[in-house]
């Protein structure tokens, strides 16, 4: 049997937009992919179970806007790659300026 492996605790501000609020957990190897093949060849499955950011509610859903699970999985599985596309950055940066109980609308 494969140990349980312990995810990170979370820390006490959003990982990109470094706002105290509510978090969720961000994997960065979307779960729905941890069966596909490309995907158990290039991550061990520690790194799938365990790459992941604790971000607010809005940072999560503007990633998930922004990208397929195939291009987060393949692309975008870092904070640095995350925070490196000019669209993600662009909101990060907005949205850190606003109040920790701001909520955008979209």
């Amino acid at each position: 049997m494969a140990p349980l492996l312990r995810l990170p605790d979370p820390p006490d501000a959003c990982e990109l937009c470094l706002r105290q609020a509510p978090l969720t957990r961000h994997h960065l190897i979307p779960k729905a992919l941890h069966g596909k093949t490309y995907i158990r060849k290039r991550f061990p499955r520690e790194e799938r179970i365990t790459a992941t950011l604790w971000v607010c509610r809005p940072c999560h859903n503007q990633i998930h806007r922004l990208f397929t699970e195939k291009e987060l999985a393949l692309s975008f599985n870092s904070r640095d790659a995350l925070l490196a596309d000019a669209r993600l950055r662009t909101f990060v940066d907005w949205l850190s300026a606003k109040p920790a109980g701001f909520v955008p609308r979209h």
